[in-house]
């Protein structure tokens, strides 16, 4: 098997979730009677690339920490149903993206979200057999870059490239020793990345120079 491979982020990079989950998280704050305003998408953009207990304090300040995690546990199993059933918005050609360059690497999955995220998104989308490893903090409690880290040991990956749409997706890849590539349409601002995207489907010309 061909072990060149590429690791990708999932929001802000293959799709975006914020406009399918915002409802799952009205219902689950206005089920514990929480007065707040409502979640805007610019809001649910800031968060992403983050870990439910990073975003908790930010979500809910006025909340206990164990509280306000207590409440995005119960939105983040609130939005799973919702993107098992419909999915979410999918970037541009991303899954013929995904497909054409299967046939000449091994493809990954490595996110900060909880566990059943990244399942979510490769079972609505039928990508079991092209997405061959995945993994994300919610299941090993450890940073973006160790689980890159991890997803390449027990996968042999000899050369391998992390694209991500955020700095934390840079200093990630920085942390796991490989090149990042910035998904330039997702939600973050990098500065000096080794490769940059304009959209998903350049990454099939790009790796002739990456590899």
């Amino acid at each position: 098997m061909n072990k060149n491979a590429i690791l990708f982020d999932l929001d802000g990079t293959l799709w975006d979730s914020c406009v399918a989950i915002m409802p799952s998280w009205q219902k689950v704050m206005e089920a514990h009677g929480i007065k707040r305003p409502p979640i805007t998408q610019e809001e649910m953009n800031s968060y992403m690339g983050k870990t439910v207990e990073q975003i908790a304090p930010l979500m809910l300040p006025e909340l206990s920490l164990k509280e306000a995690i207590d409440i995005m546990i119960e939105g983040c199993d609130e939005e799973l149903e919702e993107l098992k059933r419909n999915g979410a918005t999918l970037y541009e050609d991303i899954l013929e993206t995904l497909r054409t360059l299967s046939m000449d690497f091994s493809l990954y999955v490595v996110s900060n979200s909880q566990d059943g995220y990244i399942q979510a998104f490769i079972d609505h989308y039928n990508l079991g057999d092209i997405i061959k490893d995945f993994e994300c903090a919610g299941r090993t409690k450890k940073c973006k870059g160790d689980n890159i880290r991890l997803v390449m040991e027990r996968n042999n990956i000899t050369k391998a490239v992390y694209v991500g749409d955020t700095i934390l997706d840079k200093e990630a890849a920085d942390k796991a020793q490989i090149p990042f590539v910035w998904a330039s349409y997702g939600f973050g601002k990098v500065e000096n990345p080794a490769y940059t995207l304009n959209k998903p489907m350049d990454l099939v010309s790009l790796t002739k120079e990456i590899f």
